[in-house]
């Protein structure tokens, strides 16, 4: 070490005119020290590549989000509408008119251009598409108007997307639906599809290809195979087309100087005006289409996060973890400053000043960075496949420059920061003392480290608790009682040959041994259903907005719903074709007493009330039981299916075998109701799981770093805990006194973090109407888990340093 100093000194004006001497030099006097102490540089290495690993997941999932749709022009807004709910709050939706686009770019001096724009929100219809020969596929369809290319940045392949979007009897076809029809996208043009989307559709039937368009993107929030032109949409819709409708998207572009705030003041009341109605009637608003998939949720009319809300978390989650990795740098660095000090001294002693000790110990923490950064890189290449499963999301795998580039800025970071403290601490001894040995090392630096301690263990409790009471909250959710049973419940399409032979179909079923009972809804119970406000009853004194299932007999049975009062729909009653089911919040909102054989309009519809359904979950538990109805109707969409326990298998296989049967050709692909459930808390459950990884990483890198640090404070009271041993201390006595400062910290750390994670968790769980409370046990597990991890992680290293032989260390004395 000596003649190293020497060499870098005494070249000192060769390095200042060399500047690539000076670094050659200052690399293989930092690569030796990282060898000298291989324990420090371990532990140091793991703890910033596996935050480093993190970090780079965290950024690739967040550079997903935050680029979707951000190939579109910034010029783009969609119009949004606050629709007022019979309870006096207002939903948002980005739902409108059929009417509004046209109405719109005529009427509102500011709009330039307006377009009408329909995608499916979810899968309402297998569609299928064939050559008319061999070959058909499922595909998901749009309509617009034939502006849509002019407003939006899809681009067109082959033909002309106004000119194809004009034509009611074309069809326009992705590039990638083309090739696989055709072989080739430049042949669809000119030939004849046929589209089938049900039995009894009026858009069914044979189309002529005017277009091939280019997929949208990944990073696109609007995906659609086919695209039909907005005419189609308004001869086969069933929805009237008037101003009290709401169904296709409107997006608009605004005229040069006109602002966002000046369009939303002339088409507030816009649709209220059409219909003279300024109760129930919704207001209008903008929001930047780019800000549409992050700015997703609104409350009572106002935003209220959305994704961006995970991406604030995530992005935080992932600068603390970082900061963790680099606190266990500077604890290990200014602990071992005792070591180094003679370094310090005759490095300043011959001329160094601290200004170049400072870059030599900068140097040393970027280059263990940039070692980390290539340990994390082979990380996040084995872990990338599981993350994208686990996020749902398709993340950039192939490194642009820009991601490169922050990449190499995040690791650049993170080596100043880890280094920074240390460099100015070690570069400030005074040589003279460190040489008499009459330096005594500051009690700031021992301060600070326990504070960094602290630190580390504060956000590790923090996000330990917030795992459990997730956690909780999800085991609720799962188990809570939703007023019927959706286990072994699968769900298919009535589709093909079935829709035309459904009778037959469920009778045949029926006779499957393990099907319990067979019924058919429209939509699904949990997201795709009917709604409205257009119901009307005895003593009606206002507006209430229902949802609403159409099902067909035994529909109540097939899902084990009880019933209040009344009875479910009969195949051996006529008249209950016309009938209907309430639940209970739905009569208790309309004050209706004895409502059995009462008669209620639905959207002009007399219907018989023939029962009361007890109440029960029919969207997620983030909102209260609202007012229902159940309407009768045969042949819909989704076939219900119970089937027994212990054999699902089989019978499955037996459905798949009899599904097969009537319709030739087409897979059977079913769902189970859980399922379908536990999609309604993907987001959850996403985070649940990468909360549970990322705590259980930010406590491995604690205690690494825990485990470093206590390792040396051993080493270094050797002779205290020998004397102590020499004088009659026990083992018990010297492993407690060496482990009680570190339990101390962290006793600080938790008192800490129980208030915060409180607050922040009370926050959250008040976002759903049913939720678990947080008791002290909540506190209690997670703190004395962080206790025992501290004692296993420290118990290692002192009761060796109390077991040592204290010959060993007062021989030198």
């Amino acid at each position: 070490m000596f003649s190293q100093t020497m060499q870098l000194v005494f070249n000192k004006r060769v390095f200042l005119l060399n500047p690539l001497t000076m670094f050659k030099n200052s690399f293989k006097i930092a690569w030796r020290n990282l060898l000298r102490d291989r324990q420090f540089t371990l532990l140091n290495l793991v703890g910033l590549s596996i935050g480093l690993a993190c970090t780079f997941l965290i950024y690739l999932w967040i550079n997903h989000e935050v680029n979707m749709d951000n190939f579109q022009d910034d010029g783009l807004y969609e119009v949004m509408q606050n629709v007022p709910l019979g309870d006096k709050s207002l939903m948002t939706i980005g739902s409108t008119p059929d009417l509004l686009a046209k109405a719109l770019k005529d009427e509102v001096p500011g709009i330039a251009d307006a377009v009408t724009f329909k995608t499916p929100d979810y899968d309402e219809e297998t569609c299928i598409i064939s050559d008319g020969g061999s070959k058909s596929f499922e595909a998901s369809e749009a309509f617009a108007t034939d502006n849509l290319f002019r407003l939006f940045a899809f681009k067109m392949v082959y033909g002309n997307g106004g000119k194809a979007l004009a034509n009611n009897a074309g069809i326009l076809l992705s590039d990638r639906l083309a090739q696989k029809l055709f072989n080739s996208p430049g042949k669809a043009i000119g030939k004849t599809i046929t589209w089938y989307q049900g039995l009894g559709k009026k858009i069914n039937g044979a189309y002529v290809v005017t277009g091939v368009f280019a997929a949208p993107p990944a990073n696109s929030s609007k995906a659609f195979d086919v695209l039909f032109p907005h005419q189609r949409y308004v001869v086969t819709t069933t929805q009237d087309i008037n101003w009290n409708s709401s169904n296709p998207g409107t997006y608009v572009t605004l005229k040069k100087g006109v602002s966002p705030e000046q369009i939303n003041r002339s088409i507030k009341n816009f649709i209220r005006k059409k219909t003279g109605d300024t109760v129930w009637t919704g207001t209008l608003f903008l929001q930047r289409f780019k800000d549409g998939y992050l700015h997703n949720h609104y409350e009572n009319g106002v935003p209220a996060g959305g994704r961006i809300a995970y991406v604030k978390l995530f992005s935080i989650v992932a600068v603390f973890l970082l900061v963790i990795a680099c606190i266990n740098f500077m604890n290990l660095s200014t602990a071992k400053a005792s070591v180094r000090l003679k370094e310090v001294g005759i490095k300043k002693v011959v001329g160094a000043g601290r200004g170049l000790l400072i870059v030599q110990y900068l140097g040393e923490s970027v280059l263990m960075a940039l070692i980390a950064m290539a340990a994390a890189a082979a990380f996040v290449a084995v872990l990338i496949p599981y993350f994208e499963s686990l996020t749902g999301a398709e993340l950039m795998t192939s490194f642009d420059l820009k991601i490169i580039g922050v990449i190499l800025l995040i690791t650049l970071i993170t080596g100043l920061l880890a280094g920074s403290y240390p460099a100015l601490y070690l570069s400030g001894f005074k040589p003279a003392l460190i040489l008499k040995g009459a330096l005594n090392l500051p009690s700031g630096g021992t301060a600070i480290r326990k504070g960094l301690v602290v630190f580390q263990f504060c956000v590790s409790a923090i996000l330990i608790i917030s795992v459990l009471i997730v956690y909780r909250q999800m085991q609720f959710i799962q188990t809570r009682d939703l007023g019927y049973n959706k286990e072994n419940v699968i769900s298919f399409k009535n589709e093909g040959n079935i829709q035309q032979n459904l009778h037959a179909f469920v009778t045949d079923m029926r006779n499957i041994p393990g099907v319990v009972n067979v019924s058919d809804m429209e939509g699904d119970l949990f997201s795709n259903h009917s709604g409205g406000g257009g119901i009307d009853w005895p003593g009606k004194k206002g507006n209430i907005e229902f949802s609403g299932f159409y099902v067909d007999f035994d529909f109540l049975q097939t899902l084990g719903l009880q019933m209040k009062e009344g009875r479910p729909f009969s195949s051996a009653i006529p008249s209950d074709s016309t009938a209907v089911v309430f639940n209970e919040t739905a009569i208790r909102q309309m004050g209706l007493t004895n409502p059995l054989g009462k008669t209620v309009k639905l959207w002009g519809s007399k219907n018989t009330i023939i029962g009361v359904v007890k109440d029960f979950h029919y969207e997620s538990l983030y909102k209260n039981i609202g007012p229902l109805f159940i309407s009768f109707r045969k042949n819909n969409e989704s076939i219900i299916t119970r089937i027994s326990p212990g054999a699902q298998k089989e019978t499955i296989a037996k459905i798949a075998s009899l599904y097969r049967k009537y319709n030739h050709g087409l897979p059977f692909e079913y769902k189970f109701f859980n399922e379908d459930y536990h999609a309604l808390y993907a987001a959850e459950e996403r985070v649940t799981v990468l909360s549970e990884w990322f705590a259980g990483i930010a406590i491995l890198i604690s205690c690494l770093g825990l485990f470093g640090l206590s390792a040396f404070i051993v080493q270094r009271r050797r002779k205290e805990i020998s004397i102590r041993k020499v004088v009659g201390a026990s083992v018990s006595h010297l492993a407690t006194l060496l482990s009680a400062d570190f339990l101390k910290l962290i006793l600080i750390a938790f008192l800490i973090a129980v208030p915060l994670s409180w607050f922040a968790l009370e926050r959250w769980l008040q976002t759903f109407a049913y939720h678990v409370t947080i008791g002290i046990y909540t506190f209690l597990v997670p703190g004395a888990a962080v206790v025992l991890m501290t004692i296993v992680t420290i118990s290692f290293q002192t009761i060796k340093g109390a077991f040592a032989n204290p010959v060993n260390s007062l021989r030198s004395e």
